[in-house]
């Protein structure tokens, strides 16, 4: 059964996502493509909501106001501070759905209003990440290149795609 999209939201992750973030941050299959490590208990989950979900840069990913991801943009500082990186992370059972695709076009339409100097997002996926690469393109991210053996990922460095949207691109709606 589709989801309605109506139902999606991005918000700033409450100390009651608790549960909620457990059952997606606890799960080796959301985290296999991602650089965050396991959340494995309640503790673990508040500590990740207090210290690393600090809004307005990493948001919760909602359906009918539950936290089932993150999405989240990492400034670079001084004289990099026109740029940023993207990341995303959604709950197993949500996947394959458009539900990141429309997080993604929210977030974006927001994110160079709240960050004026920002002009390039970048996002990084492996390169057997297909569809997270298909989700960047549907948004209008372009892939830029493969960057060779560039992040230590679960132990190996790893090849990655580097995509990215400037603040004068035009966030795609088609499917």
């Amino acid at each position: 059964m589709a989801i309605d999209h109506t139902r999606i939201t991005i918000r700033a992750f409450k100390e009651s996502d608790i549960e909620d973030v457990l059952l997606w941050l606890g799960d080796n299959r959301v985290l296999q493509n991602t650089r965050m490590e396991a959340c494995n208990s309640k503790e673990e989950a508040l500590d990740f909501i207090k210290t690393k979900c600090i809004y307005p840069l990493q948001q919760s990913i909602c359906l009918d106001d539950h936290s089932i991801g993150i999405i989240y943009v990492l400034p670079y500082d001084n004289d990099q501070k026109h740029k940023a990186d993207l990341g995303y992370a959604i709950g197993f059972n949500y996947w394959g759905q458009g539900i990141v695709t429309k997080a993604l076009r929210i977030h974006l339409c927001k994110v160079f209003q709240e960050f004026p100097y920002l002009h390039r997002l970048q996002a990084h996926t492996l390169v057997e990440n297909k569809a997270s690469q298909r989700v960047l393109e549907k948004v209008g991210f372009i892939r830029e290149g493969l960057l060779r053996k560039v992040f230590l990922h679960k132990g190996n460095i790893e090849d990655f795609y580097i995509f990215s949207f400037l603040s004068s691109d035009e966030i795609l709606h088609a499917v």
